[in-house]
């Protein structure tokens, strides 16, 4: 008689993960989320009227109570606002011009074309190295890294004889990962700098904050987060999936054609000659980039950086597809743009909802009060600049196990912790900056990232009882070592008070313009 067989106790981190898969399918989606939010706003906002809160203003000292939405003048605002808070929410506009020119670059076959190019080209000794670097760059043209570049590491490393889970672990490190970190600017860029600056504006109405903001942070980052990212590889990943006899696919890894070489050399022409434009406008002191003063500081380059990344992706774009073939006429551009623009319905839906909540959020005041009030207690604590902002990465980090999407949790955070900073003396870029560490690094162990189920389907492919804690355990270590690296890399940059980007202060002094 054969002894009954005692169940497997599931290990702590599955029991976790369990969990953690539990609440972010318990969260109603996003745009639902804002849309509850925004009643929670009007509720909130009665009961803080009814209490008569008050404090006082930190620049005017002027009193500030809390403006009650449930009421007939509420009412009556938010009816004749609900259509104005959508169509001037900052982020939404900057979002749709970059991407109908990235949608050009990426309807032509330019981006991928040159994602295949960086990684077929690499020497085997620097292929983990060039697979996270270009996972890196990748994300400025929003999830073509996801579709394109994690399962083509797989089988590139599968044909050089490593395990294809290996390659498809490095690319999705730095796609996901990496995502706050780029030598170029992308969508997400224009995307959080809109949603800052109307956080911004609670505490000083003519705040603005440039795209650009984080960009020289950004693009140390390229090179710190693809170093860590193939150390983790090398040193501990490899070791649980260890190199396989050399061989090829079923689907062969497509070589450039003469044509996609040809579009190639096009674009690089067109973007060398686009660049040396830009440099002409901005480098002598008389520049036509230049602001009024001659400066760069709120010049026209700043400001229109998001019109600059639609240009690009619009020259660079035609230019390979007239090499390549691809592109023949002006109903081919249209169609790319259009496409791109085809991919925003559920985004626009989000916005539309978020905005509201934004709207709302500001109209009450409630957010000044608890920036006022939030700032005061962390005054009290009296932290140093380090352990105050690691402790934010660390809440952004936990935050995104639960709700994967980096614009709805900015929406969500940057109104109450922006302003907080504020008053405590931070900059908004400074603190869009560590929020960015913190959501970018536990991307790749999320499971409510939108992407992440299309991972677990690329590693089923090779792994075919693979799941979602097969993903989270192979992803960990890159986790760990990216919150790590990114934070005494950030703590570095606060130590020597560098710049994070081009007129982008770590500071912030109040001035008369705040309310």
């Amino acid at each position: 008689m054969t002894e009954p067989v005692e169940p497997v106790r599931p290990s702590a981190l599955n029991r976790f993960l369990t969990i953690v898969e539990k609440g972010g399918n318990a969260l109603p989606h996003p745009a639902t989320l804002f849309a509850l939010l925004a009643l929670l706003v009007v509720l909130l906002s009665g009961i803080a009227a009814q209490f008569e809160l008050m404090v006082a203003h930190p620049v005017t000292g002027a009193e500030i109570r809390p403006v009650n939405l449930l009421s007939v003048e509420g009412l009556h605002r938010i009816l004749t606002g609900l259509v104005t808070n959508f169509t001037s929410f900052a982020p939404l506009g900057t979002v749709l011009v970059a991407l109908i020119g990235i949608g050009v670059a990426e309807h032509s076959g330019l981006i991928g074309a040159a994602l295949r190019l960086i990684v077929l080209s690499a020497p085997r000794q620097l292929l983990t190295l060039v697979v996270v670097f270009a996972g890196v760059m990748s994300n400025m043209a929003s999830e073509i890294g996801y579709v394109l570049l994690v399962p083509l590491a797989g089988l590139i490393f599968q044909t050089v004889g490593r395990h294809p889970i290996l390659g498809m672990a490095a690319g999705f490190a730095g796609v996901s990962g990496g995502y706050s970190a780029n030598l170029l600017l992308g969508t997400i860029d224009p995307l959080l700098a809109g949603l800052s600056q109307e956080a911004a504006q609670i505490i000083d109405t003519d705040y603005t904050v440039s795209p650009a903001a984080n960009w020289y942070f950004m693009f140390v980052s390229t090179f710190v987060i693809s170093v860590i990212g193939t150390l983790v590889t090398e040193l501990i990943v490899a070791k649980r999936f260890p190199d396989t006899a050399s061989q090829r696919h079923e689907e062969d890894i497509q070589e450039m054609t003469a044509e996609e070489g040809r579009g190639l050399m096009f674009a690089l022409i067109a973007g060398l000659g686009l660049t040396a434009l830009i440099l002409f406008g901005i480098v002598p002191e008389n520049g036509f980039l230049r602001g009024p003063d001659g400066s760069l500081l709120n010049s026209p380059f700043l400001s229109g950086i998001v019109a600059l990344i639609f240009v690009y992706g619009v020259v660079v774009g035609i230019a390979y597809g007239i090499g390549a073939g691809t592109i023949r006429n002006d109903s081919d551009v249209i169609n790319g743009m259009s496409r791109s623009m085809g991919t925003l319905s559920g985004y626009l839906v989000l916005v539309f909802f978020a905005a509201q909540f934004v709207s709302f959020f500001n109209w009450t005041q409630l957010g000044l009060i608890f920036a006022v009030e939030g700032a005061g207690f962390l005054k009290a604590l009296n932290l140093a600049p380090v352990p105050l902002f690691i402790g934010f990465i660390l809440l952004t980090a936990l935050a995104n196990l639960f709700m994967g999407s980096a614009s709805a949790k900015w929406a969500l955070m940057a109104p109450v912790f922006v302003p907080m900073f504020m008053l405590l003396g931070y900059s908004p870029e400074i603190t869009q900056m560590a929020y960015r560490i913190g959501d970018s690094s536990t991307n790749i162990i999320s499971p409510m990232m939108s992407y992440f189920a299309l991972i677990i389907a690329f590693f089923q492919r090779y792994e075919p009882k693979a799941g979602i804690g097969t993903v989270v355990a192979v992803m960990l270590p890159y986790s760990i070592a990216f919150l790590i690296g990114w934070s005494l890399l950030f703590s570095i940059w606060l130590g020597f008070d560098l710049p994070i980007g081009p007129g982008a202060p770590l500071d912030y002094v109040p001035t008369a313009a705040g309310r």
